[in-house]
């Protein structure tokens, strides 16, 4: 067999392959593209719809604090990853495997994990203890603060009448200055 009749059967054998064309390929790599989204879309709603459920098993707990108390602003928010916010420093969000609750606490050291479980009446049992522990430390707070001032025995010092004496200070401190500068240039003559 010569190189002629080698190349005419190769190129009989590339037609009669049919050659993917561009389109085809971006309408395939768009599909699976939507697959992969449809599944993340789907993983995302099963955690929102998790955490919702949360959410009402909280319901009661939170119905209990006393209202003029706003320590606690519970809610769902739907970002990325979806978190149940219980107040300020503290929320639920879903666990690596989207099966278990893990409620962490956001501290000036990091983030520290108080509880973690795939059971719900355990999960708002975690978060009624945390719930609890705040509001003793809240009054706890209010009844030290006025006692504390009383304790030491003196009045609030008025801040207003030591702004005024560094103000006058400083008024008489330049005053100074300016003039001992006149007086160093009147001597030496310049």
């Amino acid at each position: 067999m010569t190189d002629v009749d080698r190349s005419t059967g190769e190129d009989r054998e590339t037609e009669a392959r049919p050659v993917p064309r561009l389109k085809d390929a971006v309408r395939q790599a768009r599909f699976e593209m939507a697959e992969r989204t449809g599944v993340v879309v789907d993983l995302r709603d099963a955690e929102l719809a998790r955490l919702e459920i949360l959410n009402d098993a909280l319901g009661s707990l939170f119905a209990e604090i006393p209202p003029e108390i706003d320590l606690f602003d519970r809610g769902v928010v739907p970002g990325d990853p979806p978190r149940l916010w219980v107040d300020m420093i503290a929320h639920v969000a879903m666990g690596r495997d989207k099966r278990v609750y893990r409620f962490v606490q956001d501290t000036r050291y990091g983030r520290r994990v108080l509880a973690e479980s795939a059971d719900v009446a355990d999960t708002v049992k975690a978060v009624t203890q945390y719930v609890a522990r705040r509001l003793v430390e809240r009054e706890r707070a209010i009844a030290t603060a006025p006692a504390h001032f009383a304790s030491e025995g003196r009045r609030p010092r008025r801040r207003w009448l030591g702004w005024i004496f560094a103000f006058v200070f400083g008024l008489l401190a330049g005053a100074a200055a300016l003039f001992a500068t006149a007086w160093f240039h009147l001597a030496l003559g310049l």
